[in-house]
């Protein structure tokens, strides 16, 4: 088997400097410490290393989930799997975007890092490594974060602990699988495919997204819709309910075009928005559920499918389309 690592940097390579803050090592450094961090890796796979960039996670954007995937779909044939290693704080965002731009995927692409530095005695690197190559070089396909026992499909994925070390959950679905003993792969699981990978990158940044709170004034809202973004999300209340007062934004937003996708402020649970009248009269003003999808599946989605149709009704049904099983629209929750 032969898996090439994408290294984008992250707490997995960091180090600490002298006031205790961690920061970034030097590119050789860093790509040396991770490739040493277990030295029988060999016996798993032939692993070579890409270099994508060596940053901490919260300064990723679009333009680097471009520059993954294409790094992907250049060497696709190449290898049987791909690792991408990643900071944890826009881990989840970064595979709910890849899950999208590498249509029609194939082979694994699993995703990890890190809660603490690899250098450190007490780390939980070189677990979720070692855990990453092994999935890659197994039969499964499709985007897949790894972190400590659990292998959840990328665009269901969420960080939901900024210290512990299982810090991923899945959303409103099942696991993928759970690292025991042996790997187990749950039902679900897509195989490996011959067919050819369908590379659609781009993502529309220019989009804002709104937690509702009690006392908002629905004159904020007017006010981002005026400066020209071009979708938003709406995180509202329970099963998607929106206040009437900002009903006459929801309406604006539709003449103008722009794509108001409402998603549930709920960590678990969907958006039911017929329920309740302030659901129901906000779609009847034009705006688009979330249903069952995480909050970074919902904003990557949408700033995906506003660079891949260009009318409303396009956009609405790229939203509402299953592309790897993140939304399910009939209301069962797992």
């Amino acid at each position: 088997m032969k898996v090439l690592i994408l290294f984008c940097g992250g707490t997995i390579i960091m180090k600490e400097n002298k006031k205790g803050a961690l920061l970034t090592m030097e590119k050789e450094e860093a790509i040396n410490m991770l490739l040493n961090m277990e030295p029988k890796l060999h016996e798993i796979a032939d692993l070579d290393v890409h270099y994508v960039d060596n940053i901490d996670s919260t300064n990723m954007n679009p333009a680097h989930w471009d520059r993954i995937g294409q790094a992907i779909a250049d060497k696709y044939d190449d290898y049987d799997g791909f690792v991408i290693t990643h900071g944890t704080d826009t881990m989840a965002f970064t595979a709910s975007a890849l899950s999208f731009s590498l249509n029609n995927l194939g082979k694994p692409v699993t995703i990890t890092g890190s809660q603490i530095p690899g250098n450190r005695l007490e780390t939980d690197a070189r677990r979720n490594f070692v855990n990453a190559v092994r999935v890659a070089s197994m039969g499964a396909s499709g985007v897949m974060l790894i972190f400590d026992e659990e292998i959840i499909l990328g665009a269901r994925s969420s960080k939901v602990s900024e210290s512990k070390l299982n810090a991923f959950e899945t959303m409103n679905w099942d696991l993928l699988g759970e690292i025991r003993i042996d790997i187990r792969f749950s039902e679900d699981i897509r195989s490996r495919h011959d067919q050819p990978l369908n590379f659609q990158p781009g993502f529309e940044a220019n989009i804002a997204v709104i937690t509702l709170f009690p006392g908002l004034p629905a004159s904020a809202l007017h006010g981002i819709l005026r400066s020209g973004v071009k979708g938003m999300v709406l995180r509202g209340y329970g099963s998607g309910n929106i206040p009437y007062d900002y009903l006459e934004v929801i309406q604006a937003a539709s003449k103008l075009g722009v794509p108001v996708v409402v998603n549930t402020q709920c960590l678990e649970g969907a958006t039911l928005m017929h329920l309740y009248d302030v659901g129901r009269q906000a779609m009847d003003a034009g705006a688009i559920q979330a249903y069952d999808m995480s909050l970074e599946c919902t904003v990557t989605k949408l700033m995906w499918a506003l660079r891949h149709s260009n009318t409303f009704d396009g956009i609405k049904s790229v939203m509402h389309t299953s592309y790897v099983g993140e939304i399910n629209k009939e209301g069962k929750i797992y």
